[in-house]
């Protein structure tokens, strides 16, 4: 018995492989969940801390802020629950830097090769706040090149790093005391240039990193490198709150949102608005805020008095006030704002003796200004 088979025989294509992206792309669907941040103007007390961070926000030239204090104050708190309330920005389409469109001198390789063949396209998104981790290894901080990769192929076999993660936004550090050395000088170095360079074996790689420094730490668990504290304009001290009541509110507040996060963020979300809209106004009134010479006589004699080294602390206190007196609303800045600002500008600039702890008065402070010193 013979069998006959007709027909014809196809063979099934085998699935065209894609090609693998990053590890971030293919871990963020199974691990990455929605996080609720705790609103920022639900947190209690704490005024100065918020202004200094709200003024960064706004003016992102004056150069960052230390957060100083005891633990459980809300210092993570706030500066993470700032990220909702950050103002949109305009970033190239697809950029890994965070390029500025309009900035052509400050703009990556591959944006200038877009640029150039005139496929360059403009998103908005809101600003970042990027974490840097205690721990974090070199490669991870300033990015790592592939220089096998670079020599053979004569490509940019660049992996960016939190720097380029952090260009245009604020770069949040909490424990910065316990920072490493190679930590503190790369970010000594792309504060200081608005740049950062990568170098192996000859082969180099460049891209912009600007970035508002928001530091947080514990005196107790040791003090910040000199170089590093000189480079953030403002610092401020927080402590626990000694009001029953407040104290009372801060618990309460605390089991809402943890009970409910986004019911409790459906009940400050006005409160958000009101606070992001006043941000965005002060952005558009502080080219047009003036700053007069007695203004700047008072801020030297303030650092003279005050016995600070070289004159960033001058250079900061008019910036400061100048945008104080922009998130008041004012096109003029006042003696007030001068106050305001040096308070957070001075006590950790002031020259002192070895063995002596440093000593800022604010009543000496307003005596300086109303010319009663």
């Amino acid at each position: 018995m013979s069998l006959n088979i007709s027909g014809t025989i196809k063979e099934v294509p085998k699935e065209i492989e894609k090609p693998a992206g990053s590890l971030e792309d293919i871990i963020r669907p199974v691990t990455k969940v929605e996080r609720v941040l705790y609103p920022i103007s639900a947190v209690v007390g704490q005024e100065k801390m918020l202004r200094a961070l709200i003024l960064n926000t706004i003016n992102p030239s004056i150069g960052g802020v230390l957060i100083r204090g005891q633990k459980g104050t809300a210092k993570s708190t706030a500066v993470r629950g700032l990220a909702e309330i950050l103002p949109e920005i305009e970033v190239v389409e697809g950029c890994k830097f965070n390029c500025d469109p309009s900035d052509t001198e400050k703009m990556c390789w591959e944006c200038m090769g877009k640029r150039s063949k005139g496929t360059l396209r403009i998103q908005k998104r809101q600003m970042k706040v990027v974490d840097l981790p205690v721990g974090a290894t070199e490669d991870r901080v300033v990015g790592s090149l592939d220089i096998e990769k670079a020599v053979r192929q004569g490509v940019q076999a660049f992996d960016p790093g939190i720097l380029a993660m952090a260009n245009r936004g604020i770069l949040y550090v909490d424990e910065i005391n316990l920072l490493d050395d190679f930590v503190v000088d790369a970010l000594l170095d792309a504060a200081a240039m608005g740049v950062n360079t990568v170098e192996r074996e000859g082969v180099s790689v460049s891209h912009p990193a600007n970035f508002i420094i928001v530091g947080s730490m514990n005196p107790e668990e040791g003090e910040l490198r000199p170089q590093l504290l000189d480079r953030i304009a403002l610092q401020v001290e927080v402590t626990g709150i000694y009001d029953v009541e407040l104290r009372i509110e801060i618990v309460e507040r605390r089991n809402r949102f943890n009970d409910d996060p986004k019911h409790f963020m459906r009940e400050f979300e006005s409160e958000q608005e009101k606070l992001r809209s006043r941000i965005l106004k002060a952005m558009q009134l502080l080219p047009r805020v003036t700053t007069t010479r007695d203004n700047l006589r008072t801020i030297a004699e303030i650092c003279i008095v005050f016995n600070v080294d070289g004159h960033r602390a001058d250079i900061m206190i008019e910036r400061t006030a100048r945008t104080n007196a922009a998130y008041e609303g004012r096109e003029r800045i006042t003696n007030d704002d001068i106050i305001e600002a040096a308070e957070m500008v001075l006590p950790h600039r002031m020259r002192k003796k070895p063995f002596e702890e440093e000593e800022f008065s604010t009543d000496q402070l307003r005596a300086v200004v109303e010319g009663n010193f």
